[in-house]
Protein backbone atom coordinates (compact mmCIF):
# COMPACT_ATOMS: atom_id res chain seq x y z
CA UNK A 1 0.00 0.00 0.00
CA UNK A 2 0.98 3.64 -0.39
CA UNK A 3 0.03 6.51 1.92
CA UNK A 4 -1.49 9.66 0.45
CA UNK A 5 -2.32 12.20 3.11
CA UNK A 6 -3.96 10.16 5.85
CA UNK A 7 -5.37 7.58 3.41
CA UNK A 8 -3.82 4.19 2.71
CA UNK A 9 -4.22 3.18 -0.92
CA UNK A 10 -3.86 -0.40 -2.17
CA UNK A 11 -1.47 -0.84 -5.08
CA UNK A 12 -4.36 -2.49 -6.95
CA UNK A 13 -6.04 0.93 -7.08
CA UNK A 14 -2.98 2.22 -8.96
CA UNK A 15 -2.42 -0.81 -11.18
CA UNK A 16 -5.82 -2.22 -12.16
CA UNK A 17 -7.65 -1.10 -15.27
CA UNK A 18 -11.41 -0.72 -15.15
CA UNK A 19 -14.29 0.92 -17.02
CA UNK A 20 -17.93 0.00 -16.39
CA UNK A 21 -19.63 -1.72 -19.32
CA UNK A 22 -23.36 -1.51 -18.63
CA UNK A 23 -24.19 -3.18 -21.95
CA UNK A 24 -22.48 -6.34 -20.70
CA UNK A 25 -23.10 -6.38 -16.94
CA UNK A 26 -26.57 -4.71 -16.95
CA UNK A 27 -25.86 -3.14 -13.54
CA UNK A 28 -26.24 -6.39 -11.61
CA UNK A 29 -24.12 -4.96 -8.78
CA UNK A 30 -27.45 -3.44 -7.65
CA UNK A 31 -28.94 -6.94 -7.58
CA UNK A 32 -26.23 -9.36 -6.48
CA UNK A 33 -24.46 -9.41 -3.14
CA UNK A 34 -25.20 -10.42 0.41
CA UNK A 35 -26.21 -6.98 1.74
CA UNK A 36 -27.30 -3.52 0.66
CA UNK A 37 -24.97 -0.65 -0.20
CA UNK A 38 -22.96 0.65 2.80
CA UNK A 39 -24.12 4.07 3.99
CA UNK A 40 -22.31 6.90 5.77
CA UNK A 41 -24.15 8.65 8.62
CA UNK A 42 -24.60 11.87 6.68
CA UNK A 43 -26.02 9.89 3.75
CA UNK A 44 -28.85 8.54 5.91
CA UNK A 45 -29.84 12.12 6.75
CA UNK A 46 -29.67 13.04 3.04
CA UNK A 47 -31.88 10.09 2.08
CA UNK A 48 -34.43 11.02 4.73
CA UNK A 49 -34.46 14.65 3.58
CA UNK A 50 -34.85 13.79 -0.13
CA UNK A 51 -36.96 10.64 0.14
CA UNK A 52 -40.27 12.21 -0.94
CA UNK A 53 -38.62 13.06 -4.29
CA UNK A 54 -36.61 9.83 -4.57
CA UNK A 55 -39.62 7.57 -3.99
CA UNK A 56 -41.24 8.93 -7.18
CA UNK A 57 -38.52 7.14 -9.16
CA UNK A 58 -38.60 3.87 -7.20
CA UNK A 59 -40.34 0.58 -7.95
CA UNK A 60 -43.39 -0.15 -5.83
CA UNK A 61 -41.57 -3.14 -4.32
CA UNK A 62 -38.72 -0.82 -3.32
CA UNK A 63 -41.08 1.66 -1.70
CA UNK A 64 -42.69 -1.22 0.20
CA UNK A 65 -39.26 -2.47 1.35
CA UNK A 66 -38.42 0.99 2.73
CA UNK A 67 -41.82 1.17 4.42
CA UNK A 68 -41.18 -2.16 6.16
CA UNK A 69 -37.44 -1.85 6.90
CA UNK A 70 -36.80 1.89 7.02
CA UNK A 71 -34.46 4.06 4.96
CA UNK A 72 -31.56 1.84 6.04
CA UNK A 73 -30.84 -1.34 7.97
CA UNK A 74 -27.91 -3.01 9.74
CA UNK A 75 -26.23 -5.99 8.06
CA UNK A 76 -24.73 -9.05 9.79
CA UNK A 77 -21.52 -7.16 10.52
CA UNK A 78 -23.37 -4.23 12.10
CA UNK A 79 -22.78 -1.88 9.16
CA UNK A 80 -25.50 0.52 8.03
CA UNK A 81 -26.70 -0.42 4.52
CA UNK A 82 -29.60 0.18 2.15
CA UNK A 83 -32.60 -2.15 2.59
CA UNK A 84 -33.16 -4.99 0.13
CA UNK A 85 -36.21 -6.24 -1.76
CA UNK A 86 -36.84 -9.83 -0.62
CA UNK A 87 -33.19 -10.15 0.38
CA UNK A 88 -31.99 -9.48 -3.16
CA UNK A 89 -31.76 -6.17 -5.01
CA UNK A 90 -31.30 -2.78 -3.39
CA UNK A 91 -34.65 -1.17 -2.53
CA UNK A 92 -33.52 1.97 -4.36
CA UNK A 93 -32.64 0.12 -7.60
CA UNK A 94 -34.78 0.50 -10.71
CA UNK A 95 -34.69 -1.16 -14.12
CA UNK A 96 -34.47 0.80 -17.36
CA UNK A 97 -33.94 -0.73 -20.79
CA UNK A 98 -33.03 -4.04 -19.18
CA UNK A 99 -30.36 -2.47 -16.96
CA UNK A 100 -30.38 -1.95 -13.21
CA UNK A 101 -29.78 1.65 -12.23
CA UNK A 102 -30.39 3.92 -9.26
CA UNK A 103 -33.45 5.89 -8.11
CA UNK A 104 -31.12 8.14 -6.09
CA UNK A 105 -29.18 9.11 -9.20
CA UNK A 106 -32.29 9.41 -11.38
CA UNK A 107 -33.79 11.93 -8.95
CA UNK A 108 -30.45 13.78 -8.74
CA UNK A 109 -30.02 13.95 -12.54
CA UNK A 110 -33.51 15.45 -12.88
CA UNK A 111 -32.77 18.04 -10.21
CA UNK A 112 -35.34 16.67 -7.77
CA UNK A 113 -32.81 15.67 -5.08
CA UNK A 114 -29.42 16.94 -3.89
CA UNK A 115 -28.25 13.43 -2.93
CA UNK A 116 -26.55 11.68 -5.84
CA UNK A 117 -25.99 8.19 -4.41
CA UNK A 118 -24.02 6.47 -1.63
CA UNK A 119 -20.27 7.00 -1.95
CA UNK A 120 -19.87 3.23 -1.60
CA UNK A 121 -21.74 2.84 -4.91
CA UNK A 122 -20.05 5.80 -6.60
CA UNK A 123 -16.59 4.51 -5.68
CA UNK A 124 -17.22 0.87 -6.55
CA UNK A 125 -15.13 -1.32 -7.10
CA UNK A 126 -13.06 0.56 -4.52
CA UNK A 127 -14.12 -0.27 -0.99
CA UNK A 128 -13.36 2.02 1.96
CA UNK A 129 -12.09 0.32 5.10
CA UNK A 130 -12.20 2.44 8.24
CA UNK A 131 -9.21 1.97 10.50
CA UNK A 132 -8.81 3.56 13.92
CA UNK A 133 -7.36 6.87 12.73
CA UNK A 134 -7.51 6.68 8.95
CA UNK A 135 -9.17 5.13 5.93
CA UNK A 136 -7.85 2.52 3.51
CA UNK A 137 -8.91 2.06 -0.11
CA UNK A 138 -8.99 -1.49 -1.46
CA UNK A 139 -9.95 -2.89 -4.83
CA UNK A 140 -12.85 -5.36 -4.64
CA UNK A 141 -12.60 -7.99 -7.36
CA UNK A 142 -15.97 -9.45 -8.33
CA UNK A 143 -16.83 -11.75 -11.24
CA UNK A 144 -19.82 -9.61 -12.30
CA UNK A 145 -17.34 -6.82 -13.14
CA UNK A 146 -15.24 -8.92 -15.54
CA UNK A 147 -16.63 -6.96 -18.51
CA UNK A 148 -15.51 -3.70 -16.84
CA UNK A 149 -12.00 -5.08 -16.34
CA UNK A 150 -11.89 -6.22 -20.00
CA UNK A 151 -13.11 -2.81 -21.21
CA UNK A 152 -10.60 -1.01 -19.02
CA UNK A 153 -7.79 -3.13 -20.45
CA UNK A 154 -8.96 -2.51 -24.03
CA UNK A 155 -9.24 1.25 -23.51
CA UNK A 156 -6.21 1.62 -21.23
CA UNK A 157 -8.27 3.23 -18.43
CA UNK A 158 -6.85 2.87 -14.94
CA UNK A 159 -9.24 2.34 -12.04
CA UNK A 160 -8.22 5.62 -10.37
CA UNK A 161 -8.86 7.45 -13.67
CA UNK A 162 -12.30 5.90 -14.08
CA UNK A 163 -13.17 6.94 -10.52
CA UNK A 164 -11.76 10.47 -10.71
CA UNK A 165 -15.09 12.14 -9.89
CA UNK A 166 -15.99 10.21 -6.71
CA UNK A 167 -12.37 10.13 -5.48
CA UNK A 168 -12.18 13.91 -5.87
CA UNK A 169 -15.56 14.35 -4.19
CA UNK A 170 -14.46 12.18 -1.27
CA UNK A 171 -10.90 13.39 -0.70
CA UNK A 172 -10.51 16.67 -2.62
CA UNK A 173 -8.79 17.86 -5.78
CA UNK A 174 -5.33 18.20 -4.22
CA UNK A 175 -5.47 14.67 -2.85
CA UNK A 176 -6.52 13.27 -6.24
CA UNK A 177 -3.72 15.12 -8.03
CA UNK A 178 -1.24 13.63 -5.57
CA UNK A 179 -2.75 10.20 -6.27
CA UNK A 180 -2.08 10.70 -10.00
CA UNK A 181 1.56 11.63 -9.31
CA UNK A 182 2.06 8.60 -7.07
CA UNK A 183 0.43 6.31 -9.65
CA UNK A 184 2.70 7.61 -12.43
CA UNK A 185 5.81 7.25 -10.30
CA UNK A 186 4.78 3.72 -9.37
CA UNK A 187 4.23 2.83 -13.04
CA UNK A 188 7.66 4.23 -13.93
CA UNK A 189 9.34 2.27 -11.16
CA UNK A 190 7.89 -1.00 -12.48
CA UNK A 191 9.21 -0.29 -15.97
CA UNK A 192 12.82 0.34 -14.92
CA UNK A 193 15.04 -2.52 -16.02
CA UNK A 194 18.06 -3.29 -13.92
CA UNK A 195 20.93 -4.90 -15.80
CA UNK A 196 23.75 -6.75 -14.09
CA UNK A 197 27.25 -5.43 -15.03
Amino acid sequence: MVEIGDVLVSLDVLEKKFSCDLNECHGVCCLDGDAGAPLEKHEIAAIRKNYSAIRNFMKESGVEAVKQQGYYMCDQEGDTVTPLIKGMECAYSIVENGNYCCAFEKAWIQGKSNFRKPISCHLYPIRIIKLSARKALNYHSWNVCKAAVDKGEREGVYLYEFLKEPLTAMFGKDWYEELILVAKEWEKSKNISIFAP
